[in-house]
């Protein structure tokens, strides 16, 4: 069992105040409400709540000592001050796991859009390489044999999570990680003492401005990633240091500047560190190549989407720049991926127009589904999505705008609302719609309830047309007020279909919006 001391002995940051002592630590802990006998308990400062409030319930409940950031004395044990507690958590839930991060090859993937698409196919490439390999994603946690769903508007785990799943993944004799990181995980301070090998980021695009205040802080957050890469102590399995860059993207004169050390870069569209040529759409995915200094490879991929190319690009440049894995062996990897949950995911019960469900929240991914679903029909595009509550607003506008230019027709309707007026939401996406040319009802429309507009946007397919349902892809459920519903946007399809063409299929998942 650790001690307070040893807890502290590697640690990075600067202790304002308090003695260490060898007193025992059972767990460590950031909710009071979890306290047992034998914790430390470690009081953050929250948006909604302050834990150095709840010290004393903390104590009560038998902690053995307390890290905080303000001046606290005469407490019954041990009270280490520090500048930033939340920071101070991902140490020492790193050191209490024994600092698992540096007994594994460590490769954090960053962006708006792609991460996932990009984490699972660094998964297939390392597979295919037979390296014991495990991720944490937006999907889920492959941790060895086990897969723990983390669907429920789950990003970045907290820093316990996270260094309890890579102590769970050292224990099952895993040698390399992919672990999914978002801006809100890396300004939270959530991924901090993870010990990353190598960074690879898809795109910085506009999204979660809400949160960050500005787009130089929402890039800043990310290049977090990169800039740790200088941090990561020697490992004894080696050190592999690479920074993997979009040359396509707004972001990459900012992120090589920042990241130090070796970097590779891609593009669809630039001479780069790796390259695509030879693009070609098919209706079972994309065929094209990859070109390096050194070499030509020719990938097929199963899935469809043009932005995947960049997505493979990204893991291609990751393992075989970075790893050393065969560029053979990554090509066998890449088409060796089937899909993705909630990806570009098509629905089929027999229609005669094509149906596909997507995670395309941000204005960005949007657009590039939208012009995905273009490639792939020669109808109609139909794409229907909504914008979340209490978040990036200007982002309404923005999709709505997107839709207005790119899709034939647009269904506007929920997606999470939370405590917000759905009514006002859905008049700001109309605003962005008309001021691109959109005539309500006869160009888009708006459907509070998320089933009914997904059947209504299935009235106005045609033979050959595509609908595109985007915004929830895989995530399981939608939340109204301070509720979360159960929700899965393929499971509705279905329904919706399902009604549709006369046949069997699921029931609607409930709503607070049916029938209003």
């Amino acid at each position: 069992m650790p001690t307070l001391t040893s807890l502290f002995s590697q640690f990075p940051l600067k202790i304002a105040a308090g003695t260490l002592s060898d007193v025992p630590i059972n767990q460590i802990t950031a909710d009071s409400r979890k306290v047992e006998a034998g914790d430390l308990f470690i009081a953050i400062s929250g948006e909604y709540f302050d834990g150095h409030q709840y010290i004393a319930k903390a104590i009560e409940q038998g902690a053995v000592a307390i890290v905080g950031e303000q001046e606290i004395a005469n407490l019954s044990v041990p009270y280490i001050q520090v500048e930033n507690a939340r920071q101070a958590l991902a140490y020492l839930a790193a050191a209490y796991y024994s600092y698992p991060a540096r007994k594994l090859t460590m490769l954090g993937v960053t962006g708006t859009d792609g991460k996932t698409t990009t984490s699972n196919f660094l998964y297939q490439i390392l597979r295919e390489a037979k390296l014991k390999v495990g991720m944490i994603s937006t999907v889920n946690a492959i941790i060895g044999d086990e897969i723990l769903d983390t669907g429920f508007h789950v990003t970045t785990p907290d820093a316990l999570d996270t260094q309890r799943y890579l102590a769970q993944m050292v224990d099952a004799g895993l040698t390399h990680v992919i672990l999914e990181t978002t801006s809100h995980g890396w300004a939270q301070y959530r991924i901090d003492a993870c010990e990353f090998d190598i960074g690879v980021v898809t795109n910085i695009t506009h999204e979660h401005l809400d949160y960050h205040g500005s787009y130089e802080a929402y890039r800043a957050a990310k290049g977090r990633l990169f800039a740790s890469l200088g941090d990561t102590v020697d490992k004894p399995q080696g050190n592999p240091r690479l920074a993997v860059l979009n040359k396509d993207d707004i972001s990459y004169d900012y992120l090589s500047r920042l990241a130090p050390g070796p970097q590779a870069c891609y593009s669809v569209d630039t001479s780069a560190s790796a390259r695509a040529e030879n693009i070609r759409y098919l209706p079972s995915g994309i065929k094209f190549d990859i070109v390096t200094e050194k070499l030509r490879v020719a990938i097929k991929t199963n899935l469809v989407g043009g932005y995947n190319i960049s997505n493979i690009l990204a893991a291609f440049s990751a393992t075989v720049f970075g790893l050393g894995v065969d560029p053979k062996v990554a090509a066998r990897g890449i088409a060796a991926l089937e899909g993705i949950p909630g990806r570009m995911e098509r629905i089929d019960k027999g229609q005669d127009f094509s149906v596909i469900v997507d995670f395309a929240h941000t204005p960005f991914a949007l657009k590039a589904a939208i012009e995905s679903g273009r490639e792939m029909t020669k109808g109609r595009v139909i794409a229907l999505f909504g914008s979340a509550g209490l978040r990036d607003r200007e982002k309404r506008r923005m999709m709505a705008e997107y839709s207005a230019e790119l899709a034939d027709l647009t269904v506007l309707t929920a997606e999470d609302p939370r405590t917000e007026s759905l009514d006002d939401i859905l008049e700001e996406m109309k605003i962005g719609a008309e001021l691109r040319g959109g005539v309500e009802n006869e160009t888009f429309w708006r459907v509070h309830d998320r089933g009914e507009a997904i059947h209504f946007a299935l009235t106005l397919a045609q033979p050959g047309d595509m609908v595109l349902v985007c915004g929830k892809g895989h995530e399981q459920s939608m939340c109204f007020g301070e509720t979360e519903y159960p929700w899965d946007d393929r499971m509705a399809t279905r329904a919706a279909l399902g009604k549709f063409l006369g046949v069997d299929a699921p029931a609607m998942p409930y709503l607070p919006t049916q029938g209003k």
